[in-house]
């Protein structure tokens, strides 16, 4: 590492509010991306007959568990369950299932996630719709009944995903055309400054509107749509620092050293850009989290098949009585946006000189 890079990681590490918004956000996410071994209506691990089964990575069919059906198994249902821990016993569990659970020798087990319930899960037991939190839900159920905690859990992974996809790639495609519009000027920035004037001012929202009623949206697409009109914030301010650099002494020495224009850009004066540009990184990510539940919350996002903190907060609107959704959702975007914006001011100060901590 070079002493340039060290005296920044020093002094990240020495902003204390940066470096524990770093280490709990990193600690939330890292639960998050294990979603599926934290809430899931599947079993993590089967021991059925002398043989483990992981229906967490494979779907095995009620038939393999004695049962008369080829579809893949209900494990929540009470039948399978005594199927399972019976050994194969089907007359009896189709009869008396809750019976045979109480007498069993339990030679065969099955372990659940902590919630056994996963985003997409209906809970049909459950009498009202939204229910309050209990012991098996521990924030309650949405409209549909399906577990407030798994939506929550797998909606945070998602949203940090697509904050950081569009983030990354707008990043790339804003502070290379700013470059290139800033370091050559002339024409190239004239025909680039007319261009990003008429793109920014196409409506985004009627393109993303239009393209869903043409093509059935998804992650990938939407995260696509919203790159493509992100990219803009970033390249007003790399280009200023670009036009206000290119005429410097050691830029002319480079150039007159016979040093390529794109040595010159990557080794001069990118690093020279970089501030201004993580200014900006916090607004850019957070406004992709807002960006991304705008549009679940007015239904031109994700699919309704995907666990969206949007659509949650449009439930929280819609079911005033139950506000264990609006306390859900608020306290996750506030949690992560918060995080999120205090662990970027740690690194924008951490490549700012002037700033020292003590």
């Amino acid at each position: 590492m070079s002493p340039l890079n060290e005296r920044r990681l020093k002094n990240f590490m020495k902003n204390r509010r940066a470096k524990y918004s770093l280490f709990i956000f990193f600690s939330i996410f890292l639960i998050s991306i294990f979603s599926e071994f934290i809430a899931n209506d599947k079993p993590l691990v089967i021991y059925f007959n002398d043989k483990l089964y992981f229906p967490i990575f494979k779907n095995y069919s009620e038939r393999e568990f004695g049962g008369e059906f080829e579809t893949e198994a209900e494990y929540k249902s009470i039948e399978v369950e005594c199927l399972i821990l019976s050994g194969g016993m089907l007359d009896g569990c189709i009869e008396n299932a809750e019976e045979i659970m109480n007498e069993i020798d339990v030679s065969n087990w099955i372990i659940w996630p902590i919630i056994n319930s996963s985003f997409n899960t209906v809970n049909y037991d459950v009498k009202v719709a939204p229910s309050p939190p209990d012991k098996n839900h521990l924030l309650g159920t949405d409209d549909q009944t399906r577990d407030v905690f798994a939506r929550v859990l797998y909606g945070f992974r998602i949203s940090v995903f697509f904050a950081f996809l569009v983030s990354f790639f707008s990043t790339i495609i804003g502070i290379s055309a700013g470059a290139v519009q800033g370091f050559f000027g002339g024409w190239t920035d004239l025909i680039f400054q007319r261009f990003i004037e008429i793109w920014t001012s196409l409506p985004y929202l009627y393109v993303i509107i239009i393209l869903a009623a043409v093509f059935p949206m998804n992650f990938w697409l939407l995260t696509f749509i919203v790159i493509l009109f992100s990219w803009t914030a970033l390249v007003g301010v790399v280009r200023a620092e670009f036009l206000r650099v290119r005429n410097f002494e050691y830029i002319l020495a480079a150039k007159a050293l016979g040093v390529s224009n794109f040595k010159i850009i990557i080794r001069h004066i990118i690093p020279n850009a970089m501030v201004a540009s993580i200014t900006l990184l916090p607004f850019f990510i957070t406004g992709s989290i807002s960006t991304l539940a705008t549009l679940d919350f007015l239904g031109f996002g994700l699919p309704a098949n995907y666990p969206s903190l949007g659509e949650l907060a449009l439930q929280a609107k819609n079911q005033l009585n139950a506000p264990w959704l609006g306390i859900s959702a608020f306290l996750t975007f506030t949690v992560m946006l918060s995080l999120q914006v205090f662990i970027f001011e740690g690194i924008r100060d951490a490549f700012d000189p002037r700033k020292v901590f003590i």
